[in-house]
């Protein structure tokens, strides 16, 4: 009741307020309109906007754009690598104040103890990290993964006020057949928000899925499919990530019509393009530069998101409305001069005032999960006497979507040594959680490694070890030293490790600054492009291909899968 007094007594002038930004041009969500006024804050709040209101602190944004926070509305903070203390310091800067994770990455390794790890760790900070309770762990029955959330797990994290929803439902072949399972999960959640997952869903099956209650879809990548979405009534979020971008093929649809169903997501961020490229408003800056009115573009990063996961305190700059404001310097490169979360100064002149990760940062031990045996080359051998005709897993450029394509291959001495003319190269996927010593084998084509081998332990969803290249010497080498740094990204090449990035936190996180990260990836990145590898980021690619639920066909610890037919199938036809 006390704030509510203050607040008014800030409003109607009878008390200075805590801070006003003042001479800033402020950026009204609901009328459409860029105004000039001054920004009033009391406890956190906006108490008002107008003119001439006086503060106990006065910040001076001449000329400057005065934007609600950024909101990214789909995000999975471990595709970052980061540490969650440091990826919020990352975004911070970049002007996002508040972000909806998913945090079945570490789900899938660790459990209700990983989700605790990332609740814990973004607690009560100038930072507001949301979550939403992961859906699928595991993704599906075709990997092995190193946990599992069922109805008394969900149960418990449906009565933390942090989580917001469901996460996307990616197995939605099991909510067309109305699956027992997946039921009960949605069920748990049907007074929240339940984000969907279904690529390429269409007709008859997408009426289904979305008639349980699932109202958002962030794999849309034609004009085709996310209007079919638009018509069911669903929230299409146009991701623009490090590896998926889907902005230049949906941005068209975005009209004053229909602006309000749609938001920016970035799903998976690389920290080097967190570095180079920034955010939230980097997304917006794309937008801007594809013509997307500037407006409109601030919209899809604040009160759309907000509005969605029913967020009705932010989003907007107006009285009532929670004081997390990004200044921006102009409304084309977007860059960031200042951020105010909950009514504090928390970024100036592009710096942060005082950093998140300076505070004592956690990284707990019994994360580190990497139970597997010794691997050799024997065990990468693919079986093949004579010409065969084999599955290729083919990427596609821009994407994490593959094709599924099938060529000849030739067996040498019994097996099939990689075939670098036509860029067939050997892939292997080794299960870490029981100490089975489990290999999948594949083929896949995209990586034009011409020696050697890149291997990671983030390999989406259940995270197994992924390696591609051409000797099984190397691959081994590759998937031993991951195993012996208890997870991490690798190139090797001649039997030895090149170049490696150690991530300790659960095999999916390092507990390094931002600058150093990018500068290891940097450095791994060089190392396999010296093998031949032409790919800007080989890592996200690599670590997509193991993932059962996106078309058209994977591999797992548990062999080739189908997608579309959801099973595994065999790599010889």
């Amino acid at each position: 009741m006390e704030d509510l007094s203050e607040r008014i007594r800030v409003a109607t002038r009878r008390r200075p307020a805590d801070m006003v930004l003042k001479g800033g041009r402020l950026i009204n969500i609901f009328t459409h309109e860029v105004i000039e006024a001054d920004v009033a804050i009391c406890g956190g709040v906006i108490a008002a906007v107008g003119e001439n209101y006086d503060g106990n602190s006065v910040v001076q944004v001449d000329g400057m754009f005065v934007c609600p926070g950024l909101i990214d509305a789909h995000i999975h903070m471990e595709s970052s690598m980061l540490h969650p203390r440091v990826l919020a310091d990352s975004l911070l800067v970049c002007g996002t104040t508040t972000i909806i994770a998913d945090p079945h990455e570490i789900a899938n390794v660790a459990g209700l103890e990983g989700i605790d790890f990332m609740m814990s760790e973004t607690a009560n900070i100038p930072f507001d990290a949301l979550f939403v309770a992961p859906s699928c762990v595991p993704a599906s029955h075709l990997e092995t993964s190193g946990a599992r959330l069922g109805h008394d797990e969900l149960k418990r994290l449906a009565c933390n006020p942090r989580i917001l929803g469901l996460a996307e439902v990616m197995n939605y072949p099991a909510v067309v057949e109305g699956a027992e399972d997946i039921m009960g999960k949605i069920q748990i959640f049907s007074d929240r928000v339940i984000d969907g997952h279904a690529p390429g869903l269409s007709g008859e099956a997408l009426q289904a899925y979305v008639s349980v209650g699932i109202r958002s879809d962030h794999e849309c990548t034609t004009r085709q499919e996310a209007l079919e979405k638009l018509r069911a009534g669903m929230t299409i979020m146009i991701r623009e990530g490090t590896l998926a971008k889907s902005l230049a093929q949906l941005a068209p649809l975005v009209s004053h019509e229909t602006a309000s169903r749609f938001c920016f997501v970035s799903d998976d961020l690389h920290p080097q393009d967190i570095r180079s490229n920034g955010h939230m408003n980097g997304i917006l800056r794309k937008a801007v530069s594809s013509g997307m009115e500037p407006l409109l573009a601030i919209r899809l990063a604040t009160i759309n998101p907000a509005s969605f996961f029913r967020l009705y305190d932010r989003g907007a700059i107006s009285p009532g409305y929670r004081a997390d404001i990004v200044i921006f310097s102009d409304l084309v490169n977007l860059d960031v001069w200042g951020v105010v979360k909950n009514g504090k100064m928390v970024v100036a002149n592009g710096q942060p005032l005082e950093p998140i990760a300076e505070k004592e940062m956690s990284s707990p031990g019994s994360l580190k999960i990497m139970r597997v045996p010794t691997i050799n080359s024997d065990d990468l051998k693919i079986p093949c006497e004579g010409k065969k005709r084999a599955r290729i897993i083919e990427l596609i450029e821009g994407q994490i979507l593959t094709r599924a394509a099938v060529e000849e291959i030739q067996g040498r001495r019994g097996e099939f040594p990689s075939d670098t003319r036509r860029d067939i190269l050997k892939i292997a996927v080794t299960e870490r959680y029981t100490g089975s010593g489990r290999v999948g084998l594949g083929l896949v084509r995209g990586f034009k490694l011409e020696g050697g081998a890149i291997a990671s332990s983030v390999a989406h969803d259940s995270h197994n070890i992924v390696a591609v290249g051409v000797d099984a010497v190397d691959i081994a080498t590759a998937i031993n030293g991951i195993k012996d740094m208890g997870g991490g990204i690798i190139v090797a090449a001649g039997g030895q490790v090149i170049e490696k990035l150690p991530l300790p936190i659960a095999g999916l996180m390092s507990d390094l600054k931002l600058d150093e990260v990018v500068a290891k990836l940097n450095r791994l990145g060089e190392a396999s492009r010296s093998l031949g590898c032409p790919l800007k980021d080989p890592f996200m690619a690599l670590s997509f291909l193991a993932l059962p639920v996106i078309p058209e066909i994977r591999l797992t610890d548990l062999g080739i899968i189908d997608v579309s037919r959801f099973e595994v199938v065999p790599l010889f036809l």
